[in-house]
């Protein structure tokens, strides 16, 4: 297995990030496989969506009503309503996992492969990406 872990900057507002193009360079020299992707982190996911045309953004709305950023939360250090960004990754996973045949990622043709971070009290994410010999 070949591996290698990437720091993506996230800044400091809810945010999805699309890390599909690091992912196909990552994955070009191989032939066939498996790409897996990991976030090593508590309060991060990876969706495999669409970009660019507003889902980007309908999922960050929609885990704002799912997971509100105010004060019901038991986990409490950082800013106000950071309990939420820990069960994030419950309701998008840290995970991911994709086909790779000849080199190239077998994503459908809106497919992107997109970090989602909540907490803004982490600018910094680190994402792994593994390359399973098939």
């Amino acid at each position: 297995m070949r591996s290698e872990l990437r720091a993506v900057r996230t800044g400091g507002v809810p945010v999805v990030v699309d890390v599909t193009d690091e992912c196909a360079e990552f994955v070009q020299p191989e032939a066939d496989g498996l790409l897996h992707v990991f976030v090593p982190h508590a309060t991060a996911g990876l969706a495999i969506l669409e970009t660019g045309s507003g889902s980007d953004d309908d999922l960050l709305a929609q885990l704002d009503e799912l997971l509100p950023r105010d004060d019901r939360w038991r986990h409490r250090h950082g800013s106000p309503g950071h309990g939420r960004d820990h069960v994030l990754p419950a309701v998008v996973p840290p995970h991911a996992s994709v086909p790779v045949l000849e080199g190239r990622l077998m994503l459908g043709t809106w497919q992107r492969i997109c970090l989602v971070d909540t907490n803004t009290d982490n600018h910094q994410r680190q994402v792994r990406f593994s390359f399973l010999t098939g």
